[in-house]
């Protein structure tokens, strides 16, 4: 018997406790909606992204993972970038081959006009 009064006091203490955490916490309103976590752009804006800038990036976590739009953000910033880089490399490639080849090319006439 004293198990069971016992067992009756504390239902009535759970429900009295839940009862005035519902009643009581409506006063405020709802909690204010949290702005989404979002990602601060750590890639640096004056110079090439170096691979300790890669490194470095982290993602912020949302409840399913990462947000797709700062991935997709700082994967289109970095495509953009090796892009242009490869164009800059083609570019001096060209210019290098370009060059070597005008080296090559007078040094070659004085010796074919010493032959006739």
């Amino acid at each position: 018997m004293v198990m069971f009064l016992f067992l009756v006091v504390a239902l009535a203490v759970v429900v009295a406790a839940v009862t005035l955490a519902v009643v009581g916490g409506g006063e405020s309103g709802p909690l204010p909606e949290v702005a989404p976590e979002r990602l601060e752009d750590r890639l640096p804006p004056d110079r090439p992204v170096g691979h300790a800038d890669v490194e470095s990036l982290r993602f912020p976590l949302a409840p399913r993972g990462y947000r797709m739009a700062d991935v997709d953000d700082a994967l289109g910033r970095l495509g953009a970038e090796l892009a242009e880089r490869d164009a800059r490399i083609a570019e001096l490639t060209s210019a290098l081959a370009g060059a070597r080849a005008a080296a090559h090319a007078p040094a070659d006439k004085p010796a074919q006009e010493g032959q006739q």
